[in-house]
């Protein structure tokens, strides 16, 4: 498991630098997320180049985004000077418990290799929101136009998508595709809640709050 994830981790080292110049807006359900909000402390989880995190900024006092490649968190300090980086794995987040109102975490759950890092990187979560914090988690869907799979799939599928860099090299980037009923039934087994579910440009997409 710890060659998985180190696997992963090196995917994004090597294609950091393309990756974050294509990354350059933030998605517009997380701008919807943090319309009206204000929080202390806001963190991004998975935050790339941190393109939510300075986003968040502008809704928090202070921001942290968390990430495993170092690559792209120095990418994210020259975008969002204003945030605080930590070099982190999702299923154990170097921050504090109950230390944030508020979070994202967008398009990373799926990337972890196994469901069990994956329902503790949902309680991990849990664990640094305030008890009135809220958070957006996302993952790739079934739902996605990319995936020949059935519309009333229950369960989802691990699958490589290739990175194409410049000059043509291809690096595969593992994915597991979630069943929007898996995606739920994942959060319930967590300690998080859903205060709102909902499918969005292929992604499943969850409004969350400690349990």
């Amino acid at each position: 498991m710890d060659d998985d994830r180190a696997a992963v981790r090196a995917t994004y080292e090597r294609i950091a630098d393309h990756f974050a110049a294509t990354r350059e807006y933030p998605w517009p359900e997380v701008e919807s997320f943090c319309e009206g909000r204000h929080a202390h402390r806001a963190v991004d989880i998975g935050c790339g180049n941190g393109r939510h995190t300075a986003l968040l900024a502008d809704h928090a006092e202070r921001v942290v985004g968390v990430d495993v490649s170092r690559r792209l968190l120095d990418l994210a300090r020259e975008r969002a000077p204003e945030g605080s980086f930590l070099t982190g794995d999702a299923s154990a987040l170097p921050l504090t418990d109950d230390c944030a109102e508020l979070a994202v975490y967008v398009a990373t759950l799926h990337h972890l290799p196994s469901r069990k890092l994956r329902r503790e990187s949902l309680d991990e979560m849990a664990r640094v929101l305030t008890p009135d914090g809220e958070a957006l988690v996302s993952a790739w869907s079934t739902a996605h136009d990319a995936f020949d799979a059935s519309a009333d799939a229950t369960e989802g599928f691990d699958t490589d998508v290739d990175w194409t860099l410049p000059g043509g090299e291809t690096v595969p980037r593992f994915y597991h595709i979630y069943a929007p009923e898996e995606f739920d039934a994942d959060i319930a087994a967590s300690g998080l809640e859903v205060v709102d579910s909902r499918i969005s440009s292929g992604n499943c997409y969850a409004v969350v709050t400690p349990a």
